[in-house]
């Protein structure tokens, strides 16, 4: 059926950029004038049609309709536009070998093939307009590589071909999602006993546009999880973001009645909710801490860095960052005091002070990198520096830093693509072959209702 939808389109296109050729044909037929401006109608009607109502269906949101109907768009104007450059070149010479044309068949032909540059552009705009618009797989990368490669002939031939293979991946994908949501939707196996709490890293906040966590909240929302962010300053010493966390909690508690919360937190995160914990009294209100590729055991590499750059250069970073997060939200940030806490030496004199408490269940999740370009910028330019330290590590934290708990979970990455510190918590909302981070997270919480938590 979806081929004979398409085929039905590709009809429509080429004989809508060819109707001056059905002119020639309708006048050697002896149509009259009202016959053939009838068919110009229809055939224009029809190319309206086809570009702006898509024939496939049904999507799992607004957006991931246009972007389909722009892929499939892109697609019929790769079959439409070779057909024509076929069809022209056959069709004027086969016209024009018989006579010599006349000037009014000449000034018709160039018509001809002037409009069928026009309605292929439209076809093609059309398209590139929608993915460029609505898709979050292609990235800057792939927009600013397409429109450079557009100027090159051959190579911008294989690179629209590029945009419509990632796209129609993207859609495929997310509909999958949606029907996997909707198959499941009634048993809500994410709806904990305890709302989860999600405290993000070092240097983010939890902005309410700009979502740390990517696409994970909907999902864990739509599969019935109840959801709170931890809203603490995005730079501070451990202990003091601890409190901050603290506090969050008892706020939590007081709105929501209940007992406790389950703890979701990623990198320095996991090391604020510790302290939370242990030193904060928010034992008896912590059903279980769940830690994403935290340093717990810290970063030598971070503790190297320290120490060779000078301090003058280290307090003008400092002076600067914190000057800015003011600006945005923090009352009182503090880079050097949160990147300190995150060396080896500092973590491994908190650890001696810093017990899990009994009755709250620990445990960590880590991921890992193979190549320095699996991560984004500034991972890319870490990975190698952190692999020289620490060895094996995300962009970031190293494997071994990262075990903590009862249970420890390394996600293995499939093929050669690797997990980085941003991918494990969606910042870059890229579809990872292998690894999907929205289902993971979707399996973590449904494992802390089976605990029952």
């Amino acid at each position: 059926m979806r081929l004979l939808k398409r085929a039905i389109q590709v009809v429509i296109l080429v004989a809508a950029g060819n109707f001056f050729l059905g002119i020639f044909m309708l006048m050697d037929l002896g149509a009259s004038y009202a016959g053939i401006w009838v068919w110009i109608a229809v055939l224009f009607a029809a190319f309206l049609w086809v570009n702006l109502w898509p024939l496939f269906g049904p999507w799992p949101t607004e957006r991931i309709r246009q972007l389909s109907y722009g892929c499939e768009l892109l697609t019929l104007f790769c079959i439409s536009a070779t057909i024509d450059l076929i069809l022209v070149p056959a069709v004027t010479f086969s016209i024009f070998r018989k006579h010599s044309p006349e000037p009014t068949e000449v000034f018709l032909c160039l018509l001809w093939v002037l409009l069928m540059v026009v309605l292929e552009a439209i076809l093609f705009w059309n398209g590139m307009i929608r993915v460029y618009l609505t898709s979050v797989q292609l990235g800057l990368k792939h927009r600013v590589l397409a429109a450079l490669c557009g100027w090159i002939p051959i190579l911008n031939i294989w690179y629209l071909r590029k945009i419509i293979r990632i796209t129609a991946d993207e859609v495929e994908f997310e509909t999958e999602k949606w029907e996997l949501d909707t198959a499941r939707a009634e048993s809500e196996v994410c709806k904990t006993k305890y709302p989860i709490l999600l405290v993000h890293g070092v240097f983010f906040r939890d902005f309410r546009y700009v979502n740390y966590w990517g696409r994970i909240p909907r999902e864990l929302q739509r599969n019935g999880a109840t959801l709170y962010y931890g809203q603490q300053q995005s730079a501070a010493a451990v202990e003091d973001s601890g409190r901050e966390l603290a506090d969050r909690i008892r706020q939590i508690l007081a709105e929501t009645g209940c007992e406790k919360v389950n703890i979701i937190a990623h990198s320095k995160g996991g090391l604020d909710s510790r302290a939370a914990i242990a030193h904060q009294g928010m034992a008896p209100y912590v059903a279980s801490l769940t830690t994403i590729n935290t340093p717990h055991r810290g970063c030598i590499f971070a503790e190297y860095l320290l120490e060779k750059i000078p301090a003058a250069v280290r307090q003008k970073i400092a002076d600067t960052y914190n000057a800015a997060l003011k600006r945005l939200g923090d009352e009182n940030p503090d880079f050097l005091a949160a990147v300190t806490d995150l060396t080896a030496s500092a973590c491994e004199a908190r650890n001696a002070v810093t017990p899990d408490a009994p009755g709250v269940f620990y445990q960590s999740v880590m991921s890992y990198c193979r190549k320095a370009q699996h991560g984004k910028f500034p991972l890319n330019m870490t990975y190698p520096i952190v692999k020289h330290f620490d060895g094996l590590n995300d962009g970031l934290v190293a494997v071994d830093s990262a075990k903590w708990g009862e249970q420890f979970t390394l996600l293995e990455p499939r093929g050669r693509r690797g997990i980085s510190h941003g991918d494990v918590v969606d910042l870059n909302r890229e579809n990872i072959p292998g690894f999907d981070v929205r289902e993971f997270y979707v399996s973590l919480a449904a494992e802390l209702k089976k605990r029952g938590f």
